[in-house]
């Protein structure tokens, strides 16, 4: 019997298009799976070569969670593997996780609050953390990449350890937040007494573009953010700068490595800054996004020109000190999300900013040799903190019956 869908489950139970408030046409139910995908509401397959998540086009909205493991062995934590990935496969077909049963005595298997909605291009990576590797009943410390070392110190870092690390990452995105939140929430709940949650962030407002169907967004600070992203179709720039290879593990091979930093943006401050000090901070005009002296977004950066005797782009302007100019020609594949989480209690000030994401081979050659630039040297550092940082292996994508994963314990 194939598996039951939130559209089929609606089906059964006689509630159609109109039932939900949908428009004309019945769009829900009986709708193709992926014949929306452009639209948002969509399917994305989660079983290929690659985890989904990368270089997905990136949806809106973002729920990320950091798992400590508690359990014993390594055949637990194979187990929580295989049951993640057979519901998250569940979920980006748009289907419930697990059995539907109405016995009224025991609790139902899926949570439910995304019956009647699309999967909304629902996408999971899952990702190792360093920490995984050292613990000794699990025996994998010899299986530990050479690339997966937990990041050094960086200038300006002011790291809450409560918001840092982690043993298992999963990164949900979707165009719905509620399909988001509810994909986190259900594995959370498959894994209780296996892992513990140890921290999450929920995001709305990708901050960068991975394909070029994409228009480029806009971060909190007003600003357009990831022109020059590695885009997905650029398949030579994935293989130099993305996906992992023969330099290490077989197990890890078609995989790449996550660098997640949450970055606190001090928009008090940002916002009483003139309008030039913004553009010449980023080194781009705000309302264009094109490089300083330039008039369209996707110009290049005028790295070497001048404007009575100083240099166009400050030397110290994030896009220059961020380019793959002033980096040996190292990049990173960009995929972070806006985040706002209250008010900063001591302050009185919006806790919000960016939570960034990266992907590349290789965090050390790649996202920390940038880093350190930029935390020495970038004017941006007036109006932002580094609170938050994790880097996780994550693995290649599953076969059809396998998991994420396996690759590892194979």
């Amino acid at each position: 019997m194939p598996p039951l869908t939130r559209r089929r489950l609606l089906a059964s139970a006689g509630i159609g298009a109109a039932g939900l408030g949908l428009g004309a046409g019945g769009y829900l139910v009986g709708h193709e799976a992926g014949a929306a995908e452009d639209a948002g509401t969509g399917t994305v397959p989660f079983y290929g070569e690659h985890q989904a998540g990368i270089d997905t086009p990136a949806q809106d909205r973002l729920h990320f969670a950091a798992f400590d493991l508690l359990g014993k062995d390594r055949r637990e934590l194979r187990e929580l593997m295989r049951e993640w990935s057979r519901a998250a496969a569940e979920m980006c077909g748009g289907g419930m996780v697990g059995e539907v049963n109405d016995e009224p005595l025991a609790p139902p298997e899926d949570t439910g609050e995304t019956l009647g909605l699309l999967p909304s291009s629902l996408t999971f990576t899952f990702g190792f953390g360093p920490s995984l590797f050292e613990k000794r009943r699990l025996g994998l410390a010899a299986r530990r990449p050479a690339a997966l070392r937990p990041l050094p110190p960086l200038p300006r870092d002011e790291l809450d350890p409560a918001e840092s690390g982690g043993d298992i990452c999963v990164q949900a995105c979707s165009d719905d937040p509620q399909v988001a939140f509810h994909a986190i929430r259900n594995l959370a709940r498959i894994g209780r007494g296996t892992v513990v949650m140890r921290w999450s962030q929920l995001g709305f407002g990708r901050t960068s573009t991975t394909s070029r169907s994409q228009e480029t967004p806009r971060n909190l600070m007003g600003m357009k953010d990831g022109t020059a992203n590695i885009k997905a179709e650029d398949t030579a720039a994935m293989e130099r700068h993305v996906w992992a290879g023969g330099e290490g593990p077989a197990w890890m091979r078609g995989g790449t490595y996550m660098v997640a930093r949450r970055i606190r943006m001090l928009l008090e401050v940002w916002d009483r800054a003139s309008l030039g000090d913004q553009e010449r901070t980023i080194g781009r005009h705000k309302y264009s996004g094109a490089p300083l002296g330039g008039r369209d977004e996707f110009e290049p950066v005028p790295l070497t020109a001048e404007r009575d005797g100083h240099p166009l782009i400050p030397a110290h302007a994030h896009v220059r000190l961020a380019s793959a100019t002033e980096n040996g020609g190292e990049r990173i594949l960009r995929r972070g999300y806006s985040f706002t989480d209250g008010v900063d209690e001591t302050l009185g000030e919006l806790e919000a900013g960016l939570f960034f994401i990266c992907f590349q081979r290789d965090p050390e050659r790649q996202f920390v040799a940038i880093q350190r630039r930029l935390g020495s040297h970038d004017l941006l550092n007036e109006y932002i903190k580094h609170v938050g940082s994790a880097v996780f292996a994550i693995p290649p994508g599953a076969r059809r019956g396998g998991f994420i994963g396996e690759t590892l314990f194979s």
